[in-house]
């Protein structure tokens, strides 16, 4: 038998580059197993992680995990090898979304994968002002056939379709009161300097950004009416850049390509100086959810609505120790 590629040592530097991925409230909702025998990387879906009420179908985790998945590949790829991905490869176990076998050598195509390894520990969600400044066309088509290359689709939606997409977001804020979801974002956000400092999962009071006082831009409020010291308000972009991220299908295949495009995206965004946020409140709720989809294009089902753009880099959210995500076998 030709042996592993990798040992425990490389396994655990690997999946703590996947673990770097965005997540949902930063739930993190994944676990990998390293078959030391094959050189396997097994991914699996936590669903004591999951988040019921923004993310009632699981599709949100999916993403998440199929964004781990494409850090996984960057990873390999940037050790010389190629990660040959097999989807959710056993129907009688749903929970395993993917197995990775690293080959003993890298093909053409994850060269472009290798360049994006940088950019891994770079990446933060952004939640702060952007500049008015334009986003170069080829940054954009930089965007586009990244997703592409995961079998997703990435479009910019014009001015009146912008405003549709800030509207629902507005609708759907207007449930952040409604108890049980003040509860749930409760369990997933992390405020005072003890808990903020210290936390390896969800967000940290010191990632929520200023209060929007005026501008465009939907930017989801963490805090809801607790109080965070020293935060402060900030007037944020008047016409925010957005880009819809979307599939085909809506299945978990079509969610775990979804969150590779994601995370591709995201990558290049950093590749090219700019910064992201997800603006997902509208895509949490199966009644607005429909609505996010621009007619013009031929993208079916929206999975992710980014906005991009000029402006400073988010802070570092925490991430749980590899041994906690990683079990070797």
């Amino acid at each position: 038998m030709t042996p592993p590629v990798f040992d425990v040592k490389d396994a655990e530097t690997l999946v703590r580059d996947a673990a770097s991925a965005p997540s949902l409230h930063n739930a993190q909702p994944w676990r990998f197993r390293f078959l030391q025998e094959t050189g396997t990387f097994e991914l699996y879906a936590d669903r004591l992680r999951a988040v019921p009420l923004a993310d009632p179908d699981d599709r949100a985790l999916h993403i998440g995990c199929g964004a781990a998945l494409f850090n996984l590949r960057v990873a390999i790829a940037h050790r010389g090898r190629h990660p040959r991905v097999d989807l959710l490869p056993d129907p009688s176990r749903p929970d395993l979304l993917a197995t990775v076998r690293p080959t003993d050598r890298a093909a053409p195509a994850d060269h472009g994968l290798d360049a994006l390894h940088p950019d891994i520990g770079r990446r933060h969600t952004s939640r702060y002002p952007y500049a008015d400044i334009p986003v170069a066309d080829a940054a954009k088509e930089a965007m586009s056939e990244g997703a592409r290359a995961e079998g997703a689709l990435l479009h910019f939606p014009g001015p009146w379709h912008v405003q549709t997409l800030l509207t629902l977001a507005q609708d759907a804020a207007r449930d952040d009161h409604d108890p049980d979801r003040v509860a749930e974002l409760a369990r997933w956000t992390r405020l005072g300097p003890a808990n903020s400092d210290t936390a390896g999962d969800g967000v940290p009071e010191y990632a929520f950004g200023p209060r929007r006082r005026t501008g465009g831009a939907a930017v989801r409020d963490f805090a809801g009416d607790r109080t965070v010291a020293d935060r402060g308000s900030a007037v944020f972009e008047a016409a925010p850049l957005l880009a819809l991220l979307g599939t085909t299908g809506d299945e978990p295949a079509d969610w775990l390509h979804a969150g590779q495009a994601l995370e591709h995206v995201l990558l290049l965004v950093t590749h090219h100086g700019l910064v992201a946020c997800p603006t997902t409140e509208a895509l949490e709720r199966r009644e607005l959810r429909w609505a996010a989809r621009d007619p013009l294009s031929a993208m079916p089902y929206v999975q992710m609505v980014l906005r991009i753009g000029h402006g400073p880099t988010g802070p570092t959210s925490g991430r749980r120790p590899v041994r906690d995500v990683l079990d070797i076998v």
